[in-house]
């Protein structure tokens, strides 16, 4: 199947914009909402017809991915310096756990049955957002992703990592992540696309999704 860069620009702001999110989170222990809500929500979105209704839909993701493609922009254009170095690692870290996850069918087949729970789970809350929520998709990174032989190492302030509520939302955006390393793949992306293909990337960086 034929998948236009579009498409893989899209993933890839998700996977930076995941990467930035836990960064800022392991350093300062804040997190912005309105940035982190359409990637866990993400997570529950099985069967979209299109790439971009992952993340909103087309006029939506103009917003909801707009930090992750601000760092997308910067990481392949002329300002990859300005960017964390801890950003970068975990969005390559998220594409190479993706890659050993797709290859281990017992840990899909596991994430597919997490995956119905915290979809059941949703029927009780209003957001994605809620802390049992973010604790039920924190649940299923550490029932599943951690117990891989690859594994994200997240640095940070340990006064902020060491306290649950922060634990549970940087698994649960690791989750959200490896939930877009997998849409990277899935629409053609590859890592050599990060150097090779770069040009084309960032003029649909650029473009309006």
């Amino acid at each position: 199947m034929q998948h236009d860069v579009k498409e893989q620009a899209i993933a890839l702001s998700a996977i930076f914009q995941a990467a930035e999110l836990v960064a800022t989170l392991a350093r300062k222990g804040t997190l912005d909402e309105t940035h982190a809500e359409p990637l866990l929500n993400s997570i529950l979105v099985v069967n979209a017809e299109r790439t971009e209704d992952i993340y909103g839909g087309q006029f939506d993701c103009q917003g909801n991915l707009a930090l992750g493609r601000r760092i997308a922009k910067q990481v392949m254009g002329k300002e990859r310096e300005a960017v964390n170095p801890d950003t970068i690692r975990y969005a390559l870290s998220m594409i190479h756990l993706e890659s050993k996850l797709q290859k281990d069918d017992a840990m899909l087949s596991a994430i597919g049955r997490q995956l119905g729970q915290v979809e059941r789970q949703k029927e009780h809350f209003e957001s994605v957002l809620h802390e049992n929520m973010v604790a039920g998709i924190s649940g299923m990174y550490q029932d599943t992703l951690s117990k891989m032989s690859f594994r994200i190492q997240v640095h940070g302030d340990s006064r902020h990592l060491q306290q649950p509520q922060i634990a549970n939302q940087v698994r649960a955006l690791l989750m959200s992540g490896v939930r877009a390393a997998m849409l990277w793949r899935q629409v053609g992306g590859r890592r050599w696309h990060l150097i090779f293909k770069r040009k084309a990337i960032l003029q649909q960086l650029d473009a309006r999704f």
